[in-house]
């Protein structure tokens, strides 16, 4: 028995791929418990691992091919919605083009610009293609106009789910040979040598943890200035298609000449890894040759892990190509500059020179405009909830949901 929402439209939604978790078959049973017609089109074995019941199509041809088989498939299924994660997928830039023409909603999903407890969910774009607007002045009126609702409601999300959802999901596609000869993977890397790496972490992490530890309170009591460097995925399309660098190693050469240049003679540099990284990439070895070239001997911390919150509450500033620890340092009052344009970098949030100047030039950030961007942002482009666990999966649906039917989103709306 439907459950539909009242004054809402029923849509048809169009599924594409999503993470690696059940997530996407319990937003679909949602929709259609409210009377929503639900499709599903599957590129990979993986994706049909993490369907039932609900109809669905397998795509075997090529991305080329996409496009017009997707202008026919709209007609046919009568395709209001089309829902899909991650807005750069070779699979999914026909699909977003054809669905802008065609007059079909898209709904796309990313991990959160505020985490562990928030989702992205935009229509059209996210991240370098978000509609959310660049200008400062946009947020602080926006921010009078809405009341304080950024609050969200924890829960637990264990990284064994994960893993154990990821590997599922491969070793299903491990059939794509015989099923889906033509799909190729946006992921840059193989599965089995990212699992390597991730076992290695989980053997080191002991370890790892204890040395970083006593690193950085030896680090915080010594009173010298530092500035701090997390590292990204190479894998990520945040590296890969939204920044001009090729990959961390780039990152780290570029930051560490300009830091040689240019900061205080007693200040150090504190690189961190990500703590998902299952690169099998020797990152202090890399390090210590960039040392050498730049003359940075002992001027520099490697680390593998730390808690975040108190190696930013202590930085002298923050610089990240785009990374999500970028909007958690201006939440903390750390200066930043990023070396992209991720949806954070503001007039009065980052630094808006050049990285020369920010070792001797850093400010902090607009407090009462960051509360506002904050809170715009949440609002506006944020789901609460998560893409893996239960609790999270359970949230991220009921709350996805609601969104998903309006005819406009809230940030169209404002805009």
């Amino acid at each position: 028995m439907h459950r539909k929402r009242l004054g809402l439209k029923k849509k048809s939604f169009l599924f594409l791929q999503g993470v690696c978790s059940p997530f996407f078959l319990r937003l679909a049973d949602n929709l259609v418990s409210n009377g929503h017609e639900v499709r599903k089109l599957h590129f990979t074995m993986g994706d049909d691992l993490y369907w039932r019941d609900h109809p669905s199509h397998s795509f075997r041809s090529t991305p080329e091919h996409l496009t017009s088989f997707l202008q026919e498939k709209y007609q046919q299924w009568e395709i209001t919605d089309q829902v899909l994660f991650g807005d750069r997928r070779p699979v999914h830039l026909p699909a977003i083009a054809q669905g802008r023409e065609q007059g079909v909603r898209t709904h796309v999903f990313e991990e959160g610009y505020f985490r562990p407890h928030w989702i992205t969910l935009e229509r059209n774009g996210v991240n370098a293609y978000s509609s959310l607007p660049k200008d400062p002045h946009w947020y602080r009126e926006v921010g009078k106009k809405l009341t304080d609702k950024a609050v969200a409601h924890t829960f637990s999300s264990s990284f064994a789910v994960r893993a154990t959802h990821d590997v599922l999901y491969h070793a299903a596609n491990a059939l794509n040979p015989f099923s889906y000869p033509k799909y190729r993977s946006h992921a840059p890397c193989n599965a089995i040598i990212d699992y390597v790496g991730h076992i290695r972490r989980l053997a080191l992490s002991h370890r790892w943890k204890r040395r970083d530890s006593v690193a950085i309170e030896v680090l915080i009591a010594s009173s010298k200035p530092y500035y701090f460097l997390p590292l990204q995925l190479n894998s990520d399309a945040q590296i890969r298609d939204h920044s001009s660098f090729d990959n961390m190693h780039a990152v780290m050469a570029y930051v560490m000449d300009s830091f040689a240049r240019n900061a205080a003679g007693d200040a150090l540099l504190v690189i961190k890894n990500h703590p998902l990284n299952g690169d099998l990439l020797d990152y202090p070895s890399m390090l210590r040759d960039l040392e050498k070239r730049y003359a940075l001997l002992g001027r520099t911390l490697f680390l593998e892990t730390g808690d975040l919150t108190h190696l930013l509450k202590h930085a002298k500033g923050t610089v990240t190509v785009n990374s999500t620890v970028g909007a958690m340092a201006l939440e903390l009052g750390c200066p930043t500059i990023t070396l992209s344009d991720p949806v954070y970098n503001l007039i009065g949030l980052t630094f808006q020179g050049q990285l020369d100047t920010f070792w001797k030039n850093a400010q902090k950030p607009d407090t009462s405009l960051f509360c506002c961007f904050r809170n715009t942002v949440i609002q506006t482009t944020q789901v609460n909830g998560g893409f893996y666990s239960a609790q999270g999966i359970a949230l991220a649906v009921e709350n996805s949901a609601r969104t998903m039917e309006l005819e406009r989103s809230l940030l169209q709306e404002l805009l």
